[in-house]
């Protein structure tokens, strides 16, 4: 098995954005122990992003957390010559936020850390979910039944939990307050280990930043989208 659970820890999906580490900062004040997992799909943004992950939790070094968890869950088969594997046509900043939804992305994310957790008796699997996400994958109905199904796989109990998801961007970004943010990563589209600034996702971060009045410290590779 990949690495050892630390004490009464709960599993977090991890990706290095802006809300997963402000989530995992969260729950690490709160005094949970915390498994993180980053699951590859090949998709093109994967290896600036999980470096930036790994960075992120360098940076704050908690004893709390655990070594990251890399769990393989290929997409190819399924995307074929889709824009998050190709990188080409991505979705610009002017784009509505559906433009960016990966069919069964979080499916396909959480299997694999679910039985990971269930396999070495954690019960609770976070993922950085805020209020007015748009998708129905990302809401209780979709995860709580996958969740008691790959339960009963393994014959084990285990939930997913979305601490965060009485909270806006605004309020996720106060809640991360402390934390070395400027490490986060949140581009679909990276251009030489920086965020390219053009893309849907590069918009949502500039926001994110002026919507609490912080200075965005995040390189751009392009000023303006």
């Amino acid at each position: 098995m990949n690495s050892t659970p630390v004490e009464n820890a709960i599993g977090l999906l991890f990706s290095g954005g802006l809300d997963s580490c402000i989530l995992l900062g969260h729950l690490l004040r709160a005094g949970r122990g915390v498994q993180p997992f980053y699951v590859s799909a090949g998709l093109a943004w994967e290896r600036d992003e999980r470096a930036a992950a790994e960075r992120f939790l360098a940076a704050i070094a908690p004893p709390g957390a655990a070594p990251l968890v890399v769990l393989e869950q290929p997409a190819a088969d399924l995307y074929g010559q889709h824009w998050s594997l190709t990188g080409r046509g991505v979705p610009d900043a002017a784009s509505d936020d559906r433009a960016v939804y990966l069919p069964g992305r979080n499916a396909l994310l959480l299997v694999k850390p679910a039985l990971w957790c269930a396999l070495h008796g954690i019960e609770e699997l976070a993922l950085g979910v805020l209020a007015g996400n748009p998708f129905a994958d990302a809401t209780d109905d979709f995860l709580q039944p996958l969740a008691a199904a790959l339960g009963r796989a393994v014959g084990r109990p285990l939930r997913f939990v979305r601490p965060l998801g009485q909270l806006g961007k605004g309020g996720a970004m106060r809640l991360g307050a402390g934390l070395p943010l400027e490490l986060s990563f949140s581009c679909i589209a990276p251009r030489g280990g920086l965020h390219c600034g053009r893309c849907n996702k590069c918009a949502e971060r500039r926001a994110a930043f002026a919507a609490v009045g912080i200075a965005d410290p995040t390189r751009y590779a392009a000023v303006r989208p």
